[in-house]
Order: C-alpha cells, then structure tokens, then sequence
C-alpha cells in the first residue's frame, strides 16, 4: 500500500488544496528523503495565489520554498549528508551547463526550475531534494531560526551588492518579513541611521521594536522630507522590497546613492524620468534570489549573531494556510511559519 501524506498542491489562477498525495521516494542516486519541519509563507506564495498571478507556478505542484527539514534517507551517490541531518533548502535548482552559469550567474540560470514553485516543495509532510540542493546546519540551531535561512540568503545577496560602508544611511521601503530582514542584517553590518517606509501600522511597530530609526508611514509623512532632514542629504543606499516602488526610491536616495531593486512583481510597470539617475550619478542595482550566500547564512545562524526569529508572529498549520494567507494580505502578519 502505499503512504501517504497532506500536502498544499497548487491548482493554477489562486487555487489550491490541501490533499492527500502519495509520500515521495527516492528516485535519482542523487535524491534526499527529507521530513520537513517547518515552511515559511512569503510574498512570492501571495503573488502565486493572486488573481491574476504575479508569479507563475506550475498547476499540480505543492507549494512551499522556504523550508527547513530532517534527512530522512539518502540516494547511493549521497555521501556528505546522513540520516538525521538537519538541512536548509535552496529551492532554486541549476542545471550547470547554460552560459549564465558557467559565467558564475547561477542565479539567472536558462534552465532553473524551483522547488515549491515549479517542482514539489515544502508545504508538505515529506519531500524529495537533490542534495546539491541542501546545506547541513547545526541540530543545535533552534529549527524556526533555521526555517528562515532562505529568504536571509536572498537578502544577504543583495545587501552584498549595496556594498554598504559602516556608518552609511539606509531606507527600506516595505515592512514585510523582507524588509526587516534588511533591517536586521544592515543594523548588524554597521550602518547609521536605517529608516523603514511602510504603511501598516504594525509593521512599522515591529520595525521600531528591531531597532529602526525612523518608521515612516508613507500616507501620513512625506518620507523624502523626513529622510533628507535626518541624513542632510538622503540616504545613501534605498532597497525597493515591494517591486513597483523605483520612482519613490530615486526621490529618497542622495547624489551619488545607490538603489536596489529586491522586490519582484511581473505586472509592475513605472514611469521614471532617466535623466535624474543620470544627471546625479545613482546606481540601480537590480538582485533576484542569491548565488553564494547559503554557507555564509548558515554561519550567520548557528552563532545567532542575526535575530531572525524575532520576525515570527505566526505559527499554523497545513489546514490554516488560508487564515495565514489573510494575515499577509492585511499586514497583520510578518513571518508566517507552517508545521506540516
């Protein structure tokens, strides 16, 4: 007979279910069994399950990128992991071959394909990963701490990018579980003043309880006006986690700034004028998912030198992930995590 086990399987156009599907098994030499311990809910699962989607998925998938799990069985050809290692997942799986790779862009790779987005993910009682896929962590690491080692990797890609020199000014725009994840990791680096622009009230809360210096609420407060008073100038650095903000961004950055674009939506289309980034010298930094940031995130949280953890606010399970979902939508939520 054969196992079984709950899943959140993905149905095309916002629709999805929680099903009882057949356990995964090994298939490739390369397999790892893994029981999954806990999954994040993130904005690119919102963007998933819009209507119309703001990011495609393929319909019959399980859901779910951001996961941390135990080694439950291993493929012959396996030999740096073994049964009861404890792993952080690189959902997003190369092929090594095309161009961008060998140039050392793994993370634009022609033929990537991710798990919980176009393969079967997290959101689920067991999974199946290529083990190139997994980095083993410490068991002593508590597992919610590890569960966010996924989206740190993606942010730490790009504050690499920022090139952040200690004492240097920052504004995040977007107080979701990214942006304090900015947040955190720039307040850790050594930068002077961070500033959060966000329009939920609780966020902002959160912002300021991480050590924020300044939460400004972008419908009440002119966060340009506020920024240049603080800094004289602007900011030196402005991370765009939303995905449609670059024209806000170029009105908080100094001459000479720099802009990253973290957030990623495929419906948003904006009107900046090139003249002003040209004119005043202001680099824009685009940066999607990492490339080598996976072995430094997993230093990062078995010294517990980042305080990740604190983003939790949420803890469901499988049955719950539509209250979870709403959370998110409302901005009553930071980080969601799922125990399946």
């Amino acid at each position: 007979m054969t196992a079984t086990m709950q899943a959140i399987v993905f149905h095309g156009a916002g629709k999805w279910g929680l099903e009882e599907v057949a356990q995964p098994t090994l298939i490739a030499s390369d397999d790892v069994l893994l029981k999954v311990e806990r999954t994040g809910i993130c904005g690119t699962d919102l963007h998933i399950l819009s209507t119309p989607p703001g990011h495609p998925a393929t319909p019959g998938s399980i859901l779910g990128h951001e996961y941390v799990a135990t080694v439950v069985d291993t493929g012959d050809s396996v030999s740096h992991l073994q049964r009861g290692d404890r792993v952080v997942i690189d959902p997003n799986i190369t092929c090594g071959l095309c161009q961008y790779c060998r140039l050392g862009m793994t993370n634009v790779c022609e033929r990537m394909t991710t798990l919980g987005i176009f393969r079967h993910g997290g959101l689920a009682e067991f999974n199946v990963a290529p083990a190139k896929s997994l980095h083993r962590i410490s068991n002593d690491v508590p597992i919610e701490r590890a569960a966010l080692a996924e989206p740190l990797a993606c942010v730490w890609h790009a504050f690499e990018k920022t090139a952040l020199v200690p004492g240097e000014s920052v504004a995040i725009l977007g107080g979701g579980p990214i942006g304090l994840l900015f947040l955190l990791l720039f307040k850790s680096a050594g930068a002077g003043k961070v500033f959060l622009v966000e329009p939920a009230d609780f966020r902002r809360q959160q912002a300021e309880a991480l050590g924020a210096d300044g939460a400004i609420n972008p419908k009440t407060q002119n966060a340009a006006s506020e920024i240049k008073s603080a800094t004289g100038i602007g900011a030196d650095i402005v991370v765009d986690t939303v995905g449609s903000l670059l024209p806000e961004a170029l009105e908080l950055v100094r001459f000479g700034g720099r802009v990253v674009l973290f957030g990623l939506n495929q419906h948003a289309e904006r009107t900046i004028s090139q003249y002003y980034p040209t004119r005043y010298e202001v680099t824009i930094i685009g940066s999607f998912i990492q490339r080598t940031a996976f072995p430094k995130v997993v230093r990062a949280l078995e010294s517990g030198i980042i305080p990740v953890e604190e983003l939790i606010t949420h803890r469901i399970g499988l049955a719950e992930l539509s209250d979870g979902l709403e959370a998110l939508r409302q901005g009553t939520a930071i980080k969601i995590l799922a125990h399946p």
